[in-house]
């Protein structure tokens, strides 16, 4: 194929042309959005598993077929072999879901340890699989004093990393204790307010994603360097 005038750079062959028709869903869409959740702490009463489960109550009204994983027993990323139980029931759930929420509450200026460490197991590959690509992601945090939005960013950050969509909308709730009664119910106010905003959005935008995040994150690039291994691998065998 000829080369793009002004464009000497590019292999024509390997460059989509984006259409209306490409961006058609495709694949088995007759289930309800799968949401997978993940929280940061173990405490007994965690806050971010009181808002997570707030967050779950949501979605489930709105249709979403919700699972939250439970961090307990969840060993150190590194600590035993990818066989573990917990592990393999995280990354289960992570290529099971189309959308993900991941709420953690602030430590030293930071997301928890419980929470970094499940992003941790979560491999950016598995053979050929993308278990978090082109998953819809909304991020909340709790904080025990004023708020704070320095967890939200960071999962922003990690969530971009783990080649995720991230909406634009979040949740920050200060002054946690204050928010949730005695039953870890969420109290009325603002911050709940921004809850109900928040997964309304991850829902609609899962919607709007799945059975086309497939053809929205296979990029140039790849294409190229997986022609380029191809030519390597025909040249091997001469």
């Amino acid at each position: 194929m000829d080369k793009i005038p002004d464009l000497p750079n590019i292999q024509p062959d390997l460059l989509d042309l984006p259409t209306p028709d490409k961006l058609l869903p495709t694949g088995d869409l007759n289930h309800p959005p799968r949401i997978l959740m993940l929280y940061g702490s173990l405490r007994e009463r965690s806050f971010s598993r009181f808002l997570t489960w707030e967050a779950a109550r949501i979605l489930e009204h709105f249709g979403a077929d919700v699972k939250i994983f439970d961090p307990t027993e969840l060993p150190m990323v590194g600590s035993v072999p990818e066989t573990h139980p917990k592990v393999v029931e995280l990354r289960e759930l992570c290529l099971w879901s189309e959308g993900q929420v991941w709420c953690s509450p602030e430590r030293h200026g930071a997301v928890t340890a419980v929470m970094k460490n499940q992003i941790d197991w979560i491999p950016l590959e598995m053979g050929a699989i993308r278990p978090s690509q082109g998953r819809t992601l909304a991020v909340m945090q709790v904080c025990g004093g004023s708020q704070s939005f320095n967890v939200v960013n960071t999962l922003r950050l990690l969530g971009r990393w783990m080649r995720m969509f991230t909406i634009p909308n979040q949740s920050s709730v200060p002054m946690a204790y204050k928010e949730f009664d005695d039953a870890g119910r969420m109290r009325p106010s603002g911050y709940y307010d921004r809850v109900v905003d928040v997964m309304e959005e991850l829902f609609k935008m899962t919607l709007l994603l799945r059975g086309r995040s497939d053809y929205l994150t296979d990029r140039y690039s790849e294409r190229n360097e997986r022609a380029r291994k191809a030519i390597d691998r025909q040249i091997e065998k001469l």
